[in-house]
């Protein structure tokens, strides 16, 4: 898939019964993990002993795991339980009715265990068939390959705003950004709604500072 070399193919079935026994999950991402999902597949290995790559610092290894729908929608938490209990970095392709889209989400180790991450919120792209799903594996060793994926598919939210941006850099922008437009969204309701003269004046007062914050985390980049 996404145009990998063959030494990087697995393709092999996780039964959702090795999920519910081998992994902590909640009743709920159980029935999630029941209802919402038809079958999940192993399709890739990106690593340097799959590809002419080097390990990152950080990147030993990247896994494709393509997970086949019973519905357009899946709640999303349940591939936060599987990231941040994978040691590998994950990046998933969700399938229903021939269509795919690409998720990833920044991850890093948690300081609480080896073995546990702590995940990121997740990026993804549109819905396209699988020809048409196009991630290109660029960079020298696999900490590049991860974050050029992320940056992939996080589209112009992730663009760097200057040269040497890192990663964590953006995400923490778009975040800001996220928060930013829900206030925005709040208060020009709050001033469609609002009859009394006075009181649109200091609400779009309070409007037009946080456009100027909005125009700032750009500037300030």
């Amino acid at each position: 898939m996404l145009g990998l070399p063959k030494t990087t193919e697995v393709n092999k079935r996780i039964s959702k019964q090795a999920l519910h026994n081998n992994m902590r999950l909640t009743p709920m991402l159980k029935r999630v993990l029941t209802e919402q999902v038809d079958g999940i597949y192993w399709r890739n290995k990106i690593a340097d002993d799959t590809m002419n790559l080097g390990r990152g610092n950080t990147v030993t290894e990247i896994q494709i795991f393509e997970i086949r729908l019973n519905s357009s929608n899946l709640n999303t938490e349940l591939l936060r339980q599987i990231d941040k209990q994978v040691y590998y970095h994950v990046l998933f392709l969700l399938e229903y009715k021939g269509e795919y889209q690409a998720w990833i989400a920044h991850k890093e180790k948690a300081q609480t265990g080896d073995n546990v991450f702590k995940v990121y919120d997740y990026y993804h792209t549109g819905r396209f068939p699988e020809e048409q799903l196009r991630l290109k594996l660029e960079g020298m060793n696999l900490d590049t390959v991860y974050e050029n994926y992320v940056r992939q598919i996080g589209g112009k939210a992730l663009e760097a705003q200057t040269s040497g941006e890192s990663l964590e850099h953006s995400i923490e922008r778009d975040k800001k950004r996220q928060k930013l437009q829900r206030e925005i969204a709040v208060l020009e309701g709050k001033v469609r709604r609002e009859k009394q003269f006075n009181k649109q004046v200091e609400l779009n007062s309070e409007l037009k500072r946080l456009k100027r914050m909005m125009e700032a985390i750009y500037i300030d980049a």
